[in-house]
């Protein structure tokens, strides 16, 4: 990895090792204030039809009574934007203040008579005053300005009347509806995401009109990262004021991997004190969204007293781009290996072949044989209870070097160290070992495995501040030129399903985006004792999210990936119920993204990350794609999931679902 040196005065956080939140300035909203030195704000998005009034008021209480603060509803036109004086009239009615924000596009009108209504709108610079048709379009300088002079007319209106009503505004970028203009120049990149965000906040500022929140959204984390991180910076540079941060990750999907999505890209930034307001965007219904962003945002009520990690005075890593470190190849570990799970078994007891099922390897005693799904694990750390029956060939066993210097196959079986044992050990495995160490003992260790080359490092923190505690000894790597591969090792005992998933995907996530990690193992060693079925349960979570975190990083795809956004009043068909069906019928296509998208707002530009495309483009219509590409248009919606499955076979890209 070309190692890039930046000084902290050039970051994008106050620090990359102490908890702090990045102080903006404070941003009205109604009744609530979205930065400065207020709480970080929940919010989310209507689904119901904005002509519906009281749908949308009593699915807004809903959402209100699940924790949301803001309510965001579409107005794709003036009618829609006319009706929200309708839905907030109800709202106020029935004693609910809640500020309503308009989610505007394609519609200028429309944004200027909501500006009038609600508190606050949104608009996004893609496709606000631009169009999108994948058109690569040469400028000059000078017909650039140009572009820039037509974009300040169209806009200034809004800015005029945001200011006069006290009506705030998110400018929110989507990576997936940059315009043809920007792409032309900028290219599909997280700088022009950036840019495409700066060309409207110049002209607010140039109207001295600041009530305004930035957002970087899309549905792959690694380029909502790089996005968010650069346009801190590049404000910092520009000597823009410190604008309040919308968080989000676009399309994230539903349940489990909807999730982890989330808060990989979410928690990353949370973690370095950025963001002040938080959705988080799934393909369910919108009162299930504000308990996610919570959970998220409280993980972060007195982490300022977490202990001290030794500052970062150069960081050897650039965090606009990605660049994976560069890893010696160690066994399966490193080198151009993707990075590998390790599932914790060690707190079962006579394990059993039947059992090995929670971690993907399903053995047919009707045959004698093994077989392996998506999330089979490359290797079990059985700790001090052995496995006592063979393992199938793509599975291995790790096991404490106590046991394991004791065992009859000492070959096919692989010993974990501490350091104090590895220090004075006389016996290695000849290819592989791991060395299990904190973050606070990798000075230590760093000399002691530098002689070696069968050596996997097991990377752990008992600091609160955990992901810039494991960053920070991964700097101390860098630093000291190791090219050991490393294994992030994490631990959340006795806490529930929901919390350990959004915890685990920000802790190895966040490392994962910046390149860091060759590995992942969720532990059980701090659990309380529990039953059989209950460990057995959780090993079953560790093991899935362990890849679902891998796949969310873009480090490693082992199934199917769905980028389906959440539904909003511009839907044209269920999203639900159509991802539900879609995903039936193609979760077994390893590796393979397919755009469900309920518009064309965010489609095809947000799916164009997605090898195949579903979007409503009519009532009851439904437009295909293969990657940017039209397919076949108008498709009747009960026939498209098998014209999609059409499309993928003549790809060939399609295999026949297997039954275990």
């Amino acid at each position: 990895m070309e190692s890039l040196i930046k000084s902290l005065d050039s970051l994008y956080c106050d620090s990359l090792t102490s908890y702090s939140r990045r102080k903006t300035i404070p941003v009205r909203v109604g009744d609530i204030t979205i930065g400065g030195d207020n709480h970080i704000v929940v919010q989310s998005m209507t689904t119901i039809d904005t002509m519906d009034t009281i749908g949308s008021v009593e699915q807004s209480i809903r959402m209100i009574e699940s924790g949301c603060e803001l309510v965001r509803i579409t107005a794709p036109s003036i009618k829609e934007a006319e009706n929200l004086r309708h839905i907030k009239a109800e709202l106020r009615k029935r004693g609910y203040q809640t500020p309503l924000v308009a989610d505007i596009h394609f519609t200028p009108n429309a944004a200027e008579l909501a500006a009038r209504i609600v508190e606050k709108v949104r608009i996004n610079p893609g496709n606000y005053a631009d169009k999108k048709k994948f058109e690569v379009i040469d400028y000059t300088d000078a017909s650039y300005a140009d572009e820039l002079d037509r974009i300040r007319d169209r806009f200034l209106p809004l800015v005029k009347i945001c200011k006069e009503n006290g009506t705030a505004m998110r400018i929110g970028t989507n990576h997936g509806s940059l315009s043809d203009r920007i792409m032309s120049r900028y290219g599909d990149t997280p700088l022009g995401m950036v840019e495409s965000a700066l060309e409207f906040l110049r002209i607010c500022e140039d109207e001295n009109y600041h009530d305004i929140v930035i957002s970087m959204k899309s549905s792959n984390t690694q380029v909502m990262v790089q996005a968010y991180r650069l346009l801190v910076q590049k404000l910092n540079e520009g000597g823009f004021k410190p604008y309040p941060l919308h968080l989000g990750v676009t399309e994230a999907g539903e349940a489990e991997d909807g999730r982890i999505k989330s808060a990989v890209g979410i928690g990353t930034l949370l973690e370095d004190g950025l963001g002040d307001t938080v959705r988080v965007s799934l393909t369910e219904d919108p009162e299930f969204e504000a308990p996610v962003a919570k959970a998220l945002i409280d993980r972060y009520t007195g982490r300022k007293a977490h202990s001290p990690i030794a500052e970062i005075p150069h960081y050897p890593i650039t965090p606009f781009e990605y660049n994976k470190r560069h890893v010696s190849e160690i066994y399966n570990f490193g080198g151009h290996n993707v990075p590998r799970v390790i599932t914790d078994i060690s707190k079962i007891e006579k394990v059993t072949d039947r059992e090995m099922k929670v971690v993907g390897h399903f053995y047919l005693p009707e045959l004698d044989k093994w077989k392996m799904n998506d999330q089979g694990c490359d290797f079990v750390y059985s700790g001090s209870n052995p496995i006592p029956f063979m393992l199938p060939n793509g599975m291995k066993e790790i096991q404490n070097f106590s046991v394991w210097q004791n065992a009859v196959d000492s070959v096919n079986k692989f010993p974990l160290f501490t350091l104090e044992e590895f220090k004075i050990a006389g016996r290695f495995h000849s290819e592989l070992n791991f060395l299990e160490i904190s973050d606070t003992e990798m000075e230590a260790a760093i000399p002691v495995i530098s002689v070696r080359k069968d050596v996997v490092l097991i990377l752990k923190t008992d600091n609160t501040h955990s992901m810039p505690a494991l960053r920070r000894a991964f700097v101390n790597l860098l630093e000291a030129k190791s090219d050991v591969p490393v294994v992030l090792k994490v631990s959340y005992p006795d806490q529930s399903a929901d919390s350990t998933t959004l915890y685990a995907a920000t802790d190895v996530g966040g490392l994962l985006i910046d390149g860091l990690g060759d590995g992942v193992l969720m532990s059980l060693e701090k659990e309380a004792d529990h039953s059989r079925q209950e460990i057995l349960d959780q090993i079953k979570l560790h093991n899935s999210v362990s890849f679902g975190v891998l796949q969310a990083a873009r480090t490693r795809m082992s199934k199917t990936e769905y980028i389906s956004c959440p539904s909003c009043g511009r839907t044209l068909f269920d999203l639900q119920e159509t991802t539900a069906m879609i995903r039936k019928r193609t979760d077994h296509l390893k590796g393979v993204k397919i755009g469900i998208m309920g518009c064309i707002v965010n489609g095809p530009g947000e799916m164009a990350d997605a090898d195949y495309g579903y979007v409503g483009s009519g009532k009851g219509k439904i437009t295909l794609y293969k990657g940017k590409e039209v397919m076949k248009k108008s498709v009747p919606s009960e026939k498209a999931v098998d014209e999609l499955i059409n499309i993928i076979k003549e790809d060939g890209m399609w295999n026949e679902p297997e039954t275990i």
